[in-house]
């Protein structure tokens, strides 16, 4: 059960650095940009699955 939960988290990592910079590679304003960072970085988990349904595009 370790294992699952490890590979979870790693999984979860990578999805959250990927949100992170393609925010920061968007076309939206600074204050949006921290506005997400600081929502995925405060809700891991819910916060990158709803950048992925509403984050910034381009």
């Amino acid at each position: 059960m370790m294992e699952v939960s490890g590979l979870f988290g790693l999984l979860l990592l990578i999805a959250d650095i990927y949100a992170i910079v393609k925010t920061v590679q968007s076309g939206a304003d600074t204050g949006a940009k921290v506005l997400w960072i600081v929502a995925i970085i405060i809700f891991p988990v819910i916060g990158v699955l709803i950048w992925f349904l509403f984050g910034p595009r381009g």
